[in-house]
């Protein structure tokens, strides 16, 4: 037995070595050099290696097909969102043999606010007694004071310089119930006990975002025909997902079951909600898009690959 897992880890430490040295090829070639030129400009050199200091130092993207990191990588290029996992705005998320983009909340946010469309947009947990009750028909939220320190829900909320206004809450309970449906490797962590899963050691990061973005695919700024809203439409449409070479993202992670989650909608929000804490510092793996969006959706950058590139 012993030699028999020593054996595999050889050759799995021979599979991750192979798939950097491939990556770094891929990187090198001219075709591949020019398309991060083309959409990120003098920052393209920067942004590469940030990309190869990720992988270097996550063996999980490692073991992952250097095609789809390369991919993931020029969805946040495009978007021009940075991928050091320190700063919160996108991700490039291992998942089984695959690398996934995902958006951060702080990202969704960046590009809300690059339409110039929104005057104020945010998302915060809610403590217990700080929302006493909500108007079922106006959709009013009416507020409290906080009792403890106790999470019981996250909101989000915007407000256009137009003056139209939209808030979401969703219970805690809802947003476990929407993790349960939407991340398959959230509920293997919950089957085995582990904390694999962004959803098992960052809950209330991945809340937040998950509330902001029902509300934005929702109610926001989505038309590719106003400034901005063609990003904001690739960012929801790529979230968690598998970007081919043909620019379509695969939703690895999704395997919805039967479970139904009603967010509830305030049509008002008397004041600004409390500036939400900074998301954690922590590579997020995890959920996937919400199945709302709708709204017609931009494909990410198809990468053109010439014959003469590595074999992966």
């Amino acid at each position: 037995m012993a030699y028999n897992n020593t054996s595999a880890r050889a050759q799995q430490n021979a599979v991750s070595t192979q798939n950097v040295t491939n990556l770094e090829a891929w990187i090198n070639n001219d075709s591949v050099k020019r398309k991060f030129n083309e959409v990120l400009d003098k920052g393209a050199g920067a942004f590469v290696t940030s990309l190869l200091s990720l992988v270097k130092s996550t063996p999980q993207l490692q073991n992952c097909d250097p095609k789809t990191t390369i991919s993931a990588a020029m969805t946040a290029a495009t978007l021009k969102l940075p991928i050091n996992p320190n700063l919160g705005f996108a991700y490039i998320v291992p998942y089984k043999t695959d690398a996934t983009f995902q958006i951060g909340y702080k990202g969704i946010i960046q590009l809300a606010m690059r339409t110039g469309q929104y005057k104020t947009i945010n998302a915060s947990v809610v403590h217990e007694g700080e929302i006493e009750d909500i108007d079922f028909i106006t959709g009013e939220i009416i507020r409290g004071k906080r009792k403890s320190n106790e999470i019981i829900g996250y909101i989000a909320y915007f407000k256009l310089v137009n003056g139209f206004e939209k808030t979401l809450y969703m219970t805690k309970e809802d947003m476990e119930l929407h993790a349960s449906q939407f991340s398959q490797s959230y509920n293997t962590d919950k089957r085995y006990g582990k904390s694999r899963s962004v959803w098992s050691t960052n809950f209330d990061a991945m809340a937040l975002k998950t509330v902001l973005k029902q509300l934005i695919s929702k109610y926001g700024i989505m038309s590719i025909d106003m400034q901005g809203g063609e990003a904001m439409a690739t960012a929801m449409a790529s979230d968690q997902a598998v970007i081919g070479e043909d620019g379509m993202p695969t939703y690895t992670d999704n395997q919805p079951q039967e479970v139904n989650v009603t967010p509830e909608e305030p049509q008002n929000f008397p004041e600004e909600p409390q500036q939400a804490a900074p998301a954690p510092a922590e590579t997020v793996e995890e959920v996937q898009p919400q199945q709302e969006v709708k709204q017609e959706t931009s494909e990410a950058p198809t990468l053109e690959f010439d014959a003469g590139e590595p074999e992966f």
